[in-house]
C-alpha cells in the first residue's frame, strides 16, 4: 500500500534519515521506535506527506505522491490520510463535533454528510454525550478520542500518530491502546505509530526500530 524507497532527509549539515526503505500493508499497525533524535518523527511526516525528503520516493498504491503540485498533494493527504498528535491539536474555539467535521467540510463534504459520519464515529468512540462540549470541557483522554475520530472522518487509507499517549496517564493510554486495535480489527484501518510507549507497541503487527537515521530492525 505505501512504499518508501531511499528515503534521505537532511537538515543544513545534519543527515537525519540515510537511505531509509520500508512498506506498510493495508489493516497493519505499524510501531516506530527509537531513542530521541533518531529519525522517527522526519520518517512519520515524509511518508504523511507534511514534509519532502531530499531524495527518495513515497508512494501510494504505486503513484509517487512527491511528484503531485502542491494543491493536488493537499487534497490527496485530506482524503488519504489522518493525523493524531501528542498534544490532541484540536480548535479551541470550536465543539468536539466541530472539530471531528473539520475535514471533511475542508474537502468539500456536504454538511450533512461531514455531520451524519462525525456523529457515528463520536459514537464508535463513546463521546455521544460530549458532542457539544469544547476541547477545554473535555479530558486528556476525551480530547484524544475526539482526535483519533477527527482522523477517520474522511476515510483515510492510513492514520498517522505521532507520540498518541505521550500526554496521558496509564489509564488513559490503556483506553487508547485498545482503540487503536479495535479500529483495526472493526473498521480495518491502517496505523502507523511513532511511540516510546512499550504499551502502544504491544501486539503491532511490526516494530521497525531506527537510529541515527537508519531502519536496523524491522520485524514483526
Amino acid at each position: 500500500m505505501i512504499e518508501a524507497k531511499a528515503i534521505n532527509k537532511y537538515y543544513g549539515q545534519l543527515h537525519v534519515l540515510r537511505d531509509v526503505s520500508l512498506s506498510i500493508g493495508r489493516k497493519e499497525i505499524v510501531s516506530i521506535v527509537g531513542r530521541s533524535g533518531a529519525g522517527k518523527t522526519t520518517l512519520l511526516q515524509i511518508l504523511g506527506t507534511l514534509d519532502a525528503p531530499n531524495s527518495g520516493t513515497v508512494e501510494y498504491d504505486g503513484q509517487n505522491v512527491l511528484k503531485l503540485k502542491e494543491r493536488d498533494l493537499a487534497h490527496f493527504r485530506n482524503r488519504n490520510i489522518g493525523f493524531v498528535f501528542q498534544f490532541h491539536q484540536l480548535l479551541p474555539e470550536f465543539t468536539a463535533l466541530e472539530n471531528v467535521m473539520m475535514p471533511a467540510l475542508i474537502g468539500g463534504d456536504k454538511q450533512s454528510d461531514a455531520h451524519r459520519r462525525a456523529m457515528e464515529l463520536l459514537d464508535f468512540m463513546g463521546l455521544t454525550d460530549r458532542i457539544e462540549h469544547k476541547p477545554e470541557q473535555l479530558s486528556g483522554g476525551e480530547r484524544q478520542r475526539v482526535a483519533v475520530a477527527r482522523a477517520l472522518v474522511n476515510h483515510p487509507t492510513v492514520v498517522f500518530a505521532d507520540e498518541p499517549s505521550g500526554s496521558l496517564d496509564s489509564e488513559n493510554k490503556a483506553e487508547l491502546h485498545n482503540l487503536f486495535y479495535r479500529l483495526r480489527d472493526e473498521l480495518q484501518q491502517t496505523f502507523v505509530i511513532v511511540t516510546h510507549d512499550e504499551m502502544l507497541t504491544r501486539g503491532a503487527d511490526r516494530i521497525i526500530h531506527i537510529d541515527d537515521g537508519k531502519i536496523i530492525n524491522n520485524k514483526a
